[in-house]
C-alpha cells in the first residue's frame, strides 16, 4: 500500500510543499485508489513536515518546488519524493503517477540541486 500527498492551492498542485491550502492524499493499492483525504496542515514549520508526513503513513510527496534543505529531512524517515512535477490537478498528476508517467522538469530539479 502506498500513502501519496499532493499538496494543493487553488485546485492544482501547489508550487511549494509548505505553502499549501492542504494536502489531497491518495491511499493506493494494486495499482488502484482505494480511498481519497484531504488533511490540513496548519502553520507547520518546512522542517517538520517530514515528521508530519510520517506520522500519517505518508510513502510518497509529489511537488514542483522544494527546499534543498529539506530534502534529506524526507529521505531520513523514508519518504520518496517527486519534485519538478508540473502545476496541475491532483487527479491527473495521480493517474500520471499511476500510468507511469509521472515526470520532472529538469529546469526546476536543476535550480533546486544547484550550487549556491
Amino acid at each position: 500500500m502506498k500513502r501519496i500527498a499532493i499538496p494543493i492551492k487553488e485546485g492544482r498542485l501547489s508550487e511549494y510543499f509548505g505553502q499549501c491550502d492542504f494536502c489531497q492524499i491518495f491511499d493506493i493499492n494494486k495499482g488502484m485508489v482505494e480511498e481519497t483525504t484531504a488533511v490540513f496542515l496548519g502553520e507547520e514549520n518546512s522542517e517538520l513536515l517530514p515528521e508530519w508526513a510520517s506520522s500519517l503513513g505518508i510513502t510518497d510527496i509529489v511537488t514542483n518546488k522544494i527546499r534543498k534543505q529539506i530534502i534529506g529531512l524526507f529521505t531520513s524517515c523514508k519518504i520518496n519524493l517527486f519534485v519538478g512535477i508540473e502545476i496541475q490537478s491532483p487527479e491527473a498528476i495521480i493517474n500520471d503517477y499511476l500510468d507511469g508517467r509521472l515526470r520532472s522538469n529538469q529546469e526546476i530539479i536543476s535550480e533546486i540541486t544547484k550550487k549556491q
